[in-house]
């Protein structure tokens, strides 16, 4: 039997690189798409760590991704644009206003 990617995510925030947005702890729910737009949040797998960092730029094959508190972040403007195929979901909850 093969396994299904599931279309919902969850996920938990761990470190300080999205706040004042998203709290250390805080629980997130995340859907698979291939909609992905500038200012989403999203969950991405960077050398085998899942990250959540907002969408600043978007072309056909690749994302750039920030977080909103930059001291406190490792993201695009440390490694670069990353695959959009590295990115898991698109965080839909909490419900977001773009910055």
């Amino acid at each position: 039997m093969k396994l299904r990617k599931s279309k919902f995510i969850l996920r938990r925030v761990v470190g300080e690189s999205m706040l004042p947005t998203l709290k250390p702890g805080e629980l997130l729910l995340g859907i698979n798409t291939k909609r992905i737009m500038p200012g989403d949040i999203v969950i991405v797998n960077h050398n085998g760590l899942d990250k959540v960092k907002r969408v600043k730029e978007v072309n056909k094959e690749s994302v750039y991704i920030l977080g909103d508190n930059p001291k406190k972040s490792s993201d695009s403007r440390d490694f670069g644009f990353i695959d959009r195929s590295k990115i898991i979901a698109r965080v839909i909850w909490p419900i977001f206003v773009d910055l």
